[in-house]
């Protein structure tokens, strides 16, 4: 089987799941697409331009399924799993006729059979969404580069219902694995030599595990102030803080990172933010999507916020958690969004300053609010204008912000070479960006060891020189650990 993942970090935790089961089903995987037998594509459906990415690639692959039959080879069975398997079944079934599986992401169990009956020649499908599947019995088969870092999904589904968002439709309601599990994974990936887990979901502070008895009758937490929802907070079950505190409690050397969470779920007594200043290996960084700057288009796209709200909990979390890297989520073009609206967007840009951001053109989807309600009236040429006026100034406040850190110490922990010279490392500091130094011999600070070069997975200070936008450089001083860095 040939692996193929496209679109968010919970599809590439859902290929290490869709692999974990096949490979208990007696499959060997090949990184050699001509190699293999089955070719699956885990895809992404947040905007057409992923997926037209993926009808591309599915027109290339026909060449190659023609080719094995000319050859009178063993038959190529190609499959479409995930979010895109989900929104266009009967499409992908019937175009060209070139997909023998699609299984949509609550059916990975399901792949060892739908594959089986491909095998016979017919196609095979099972996009059912599911109440309560999380694969917690599953431990993901980690495939990130040098094992230093990995995903966990903690959560799927979401019940936000953003106007414009298909997730709800292709991923389902929000369901928690078990606390239990969770941790079992990460004591996993310890004893294995990772330094740093992301805990996944598409609404992570919204975690609520209802698995034990005992803490089903405990009240729903309350929201940030100025925030609402479209739905009733459920009660009961064992919270996001009490995730954290318990992961972040497996190993003090492993990094701690949780995305994506909704600006919605951090209310003025939250114990996540408490949690992210007192713990040394919480990291000080934080994902708040904005998605908009302009209160008109907030209540459009149904975020449950204003503007003001909006930018009273960024001044809440940065005086809670002092230094913190904030990152966040905009479109450009929404719905009716005009030229006032998105000059708005651009003054909170510039009023935040994010150290990371995710940017993009509004993509209309089916099914959601806005595709029933609302209408794209924003012309293209329009979206794009605004996009890049967008990205301007994002790159411009980061790079401000970035500048900050010239001539101060990062832990930075070594994910391997840069990819433009084999001469340096690469690797990120707690706030997630990005920071390059040469590949030198380097000492430890302990003193117990003779200088040597930095290995992926180890924590290296380094001294920052140069800033840009997107990267940090620097000079390394030493190895470390990240409790001794704490304690500096």
């Amino acid at each position: 089987v040939y692996l193929e993942t496209y679109g968010c970090q919970m599809n590439v935790n859902d290929t290490e799941i869709a692999w974990a089961i096949l490979q208990k089903n007696g499959y060997t995987r090949t990184k050699r697409v001509d190699e293999a037998d089955v070719i699956l594509l885990v895809t992404c459906s947040i905007r057409e331009k992923a997926e037209q990415a993926i009808w591309n690639r599915l027109r290339h692959l026909r060449a190659l399924k023609a080719r094995r039959q000319q050859q009178a080879a063993s038959p190529l069975r190609i499959g479409i799993l995930g979010c895109m398997a989900e929104r266009l079944k009967e499409e992908i079934l019937h175009r060209e006729k070139l997909v023998d599986i699609v299984a949509g992401p609550d059916a990975y169990r399901d792949l060892p059979r739908l594959l089986a009956v491909a095998e016979s020649g017919q196609q095979a499908a099972n996009v059912l969404l599911s109440l309560d599947e999380t694969y917690a019995d599953i431990l993901p088969v980690q495939t990130s580069a040098g094992g230093t870092t990995a995903f966990v999904s903690i959560m799927r589904g979401c019940d936000n219902m953003c106007s414009y968002c298909i997730v709800p439709f292709t991923r389902g309601r929000e369901r928690s694995r078990p606390i239990a599990s969770i941790l079992q994974e990460v004591r996993m990936l310890s004893d294995q030599g990772v330094k740093e887990v992301t805990l996944l979901g598409q609404n992570v502070n919204s975690f609520r595990d209802t698995s034990e008895v005992q803490f089903q009758s405990a009240a729903a937490p309350g929201l940030s102030r100025g925030f609402s929802t479209v739905y009733r907070a459920k009660p009961g079950g064992l919270r996001f803080a009490h995730l954290l505190d318990q992961v972040s409690r497996i190993d003090p050397e492993m990094r701690i990172r949780f995305t994506s969470p909704h600006p919605k779920d951090f209310p003025d007594e939250a114990s996540v933010l408490q949690l992210i200043q007192e713990r040394h290996n919480i990291c000080k960084q934080l994902h708040l999507p904005a998605q908009s700057g302009s209160t008109r288009v907030l209540e459009a796209m149904r975020r449950g916020y204003t503007r003001e709200a909006y930018l009273e909990l960024v001044h809440h979390v940065r005086d809670s958690i002092p230094g913190v890297s904030l990152s966040s989520d905009f479109i450009a073009g929404f719905c009716g969004e005009t030229e006032e609206d998105h000059q708005q967007t651009v003054s909170l840009l510039q009023e935040v300053r994010y150290n990371v951001g995710f940017l993009f053109a509004y993509s209309m989807r089916q099914k959601t609010r806005a595709f029933h309600r609302l209408q794209d009236d924003v012309p293209a040429e329009v979206k794009q204008r605004r996009l890049q006026e967008l990205i301007t100034v994002f790159r411009e406040e980061a790079a401000r912000a970035n500048e900050a850190m010239v001539g101060q110490c990062q832990l930075v922990l070594v994910e391997g070479p840069s990819k433009r010279s084999a001469l340096e490392l690469c690797g990120r500091n707690d706030g997630n960006i990005k920071v390059i130094f040469p590949d030198a011999e380097v000492e430890d600070a302990a003193g117990c060891q003779a200088p040597a070069r930095a290995q992926p997975g180890d924590y290296v200070l380094v001294k920052v020189t140069s800033a840009s936008s997107q990267t940090l450089r620097g000079v390394p001083l030493r190895r470390t650990t990240l409790s001794r860095s704490a304690a500096c």
